[in-house]
């Protein structure tokens, strides 16, 4: 597994395609970017796609320059120009009429407003708090595995994503959150309702189907949150309700609402796509699955090999940040308001940082290095909430699934589409019992 031992790397190369003639919202270059990525690192590291209208930023120091100045690259004003993109007044308004409200995203806020927010997030996530959280997610995990196996017993092909990744990351944040009774089915359009809004390839139709769902989503939040104003419970939403921030302030209304929509969105979608990544990967790379088996009963190597599968299949694509004054960056001047989106996909396959960046490989020196969490104040502060879904699911289906193989061709694995997420829609899967 090691690159060096491997004697060449895997060529990403962009061919003969002009770098003006691609752009992501091709749906084949969103669903296979790494060509588009490497070119643009080659050709042009801060590359205005003509057709999203955005500025992509590709190479790895450009993007933690830009995740580490969030007062020139801001990530309110980015996320709000995405938001809803050529439908926001009529979204808005929507959500304003049928929604209980239009709740701006208090993570997505900029310093020092987003630091008031954030700290209390942290505390949610502490790592001796998601230690004691593994017992119950394991229980989760080996539970669905197991039906899973039986269903593929009986003839069935299973659905690697929307039978597994997405149920487990389902219900694992709604245990959190203290929601007892709930639609997978339901959250799990919810979620695609919301990563629709800063994907940028949705059209009005789809947009009012999408501006529904999320009504639907605000206003049982609100019916959460009224239920525990007067009666706490021993769950996240009672604490977002209840908490004294450390200025001594609480959260207004419209704060609570957006952390409990982005913790029940958040807290499975990306989470959801790391998992199914996962299984796509054994499915698809016979040496990855071998050096998984070795691993298993090695917590250190356990570890490296979530670092490595972050960085070589991240489930966030890239993000939105907007600048506040002129700035040069990668070489390029850029002008204030300039709409950036920032793509750790890309970042992660940079050659200059990763030595063979397409081979999985466990004895990197810089495992950890990666972006796919972001950087900086904005880093996923559900990261190792994540991280620890990701082990104990690549670790219980290794000790219980063997001869994992997909069910279809790999030409016919299809991709959401969104720019902000690489996330497959459906994963027809094969595999025996242990």
């Amino acid at each position: 597994m090691d690159s060096k031992q491997a004697g060449h790397c895997p060529v990403t190369g962009h061919g003969q395609t002009p770098l003006a003639d691609m752009t992501l919202s091709n749906p084949k270059i969103g669903a296979q970017p790494n060509a588009y990525y490497q070119a643009m690192r080659v050709e042009d590291p801060v590359h205005y796609d003509e057709k999203l209208g955005m500025w992509l930023v590709s190479r790895y120091d450009d993007i933690v320059t830009v995740l580490r100045d969030p007062l020139t690259y801001s990530d309110k004003h980015g996320y709000a120009a995405q938001y809803a993109s050529g439908f926001f007044q009529e979204f808005k308004a929507i959500l304003e009429r049928d929604g209980g409200g239009f709740f701006p995203d208090a993570i997505k806020d900029d310093p020092p407003a987003h630091t008031r927010v954030r700290r209390l997030l942290d505390k949610a996530f502490t790592a001796h708090r998601v230690a004691t959280l593994e017992p119950g997610i394991t229980a989760i995990i080996t539970r669905l595995i197991e039906q899973l196996a039986d269903k593929a017993a009986n003839g069935q092909v299973v659905d690697g994503v929307n039978d597994f990744a997405i149920p487990l990351t389902i219900s694992v944040i709604c245990e959190q959150l203290g929601i007892s009774q709930f639609n997978s089915g339901k959250i799990q359009r919810w979620s695609s309702a919301v990563t629709a809004q800063i994907g940028r390839m949705q059209n009005r139709e789809q947009m009012l189907d999408n501006a529904a769902q999320i009504c639907d989503l605000q206003n049982f939040i609100i019916a959460e949150m009224k239920a525990r104003e007067t009666e706490p419970r021993e769950d996240m939403i009672s604490d977002l309700v209840h908490a004294t921030l450390d200025d001594g302030s609480k959260l207004t209304f419209a704060e609570a609402v957006s952390l409990i929509r982005a913790l029940i969105i958040a807290g499975n979608d990306t989470t959801a796509t790391a998992i199914g990544n996962l299984l796509f990967v054994l499915a698809t790379r016979p040496e990855v699955a071998t050096a998984l088996q070795a691993s298993v009963d090695d917590e250190r190597l356990m570890n490296r090999f979530v670092e490595e599968l972050l960085r070589i299949e991240p489930p966030v694509r890239g993000l939105a940040k907007m600048t506040t004054r002129e700035i040069e960056l990668g070489g390029r001047l850029l002008p204030k308001d300039a709409h950036l989106l920032v793509l750790y996909a890309s970042g992660n396959d940079d050659e200059t940082q990763f030595t063979c960046p397409r081979n999985f490989d466990l004895n990197r020196s810089n495992i950890g290095k990666h972006v796919a969490f972001g950087v900086g104040v904005h880093r996923c502060v559900g990261a190792s909430l994540s991280r620890m879904e990701i082990k104990v699911a690549a670790r219980e289906v290794v000790r219980r699934l063997a001869d994992i193989k997909l069910a279809v061709p790999v030409e016919q694995i299809r991709y959401q589409p969104t720019v902000a997420v690489r996330s497959i829609e459906r994963l027809p899967l094969t595999f025996t019992r242990r």
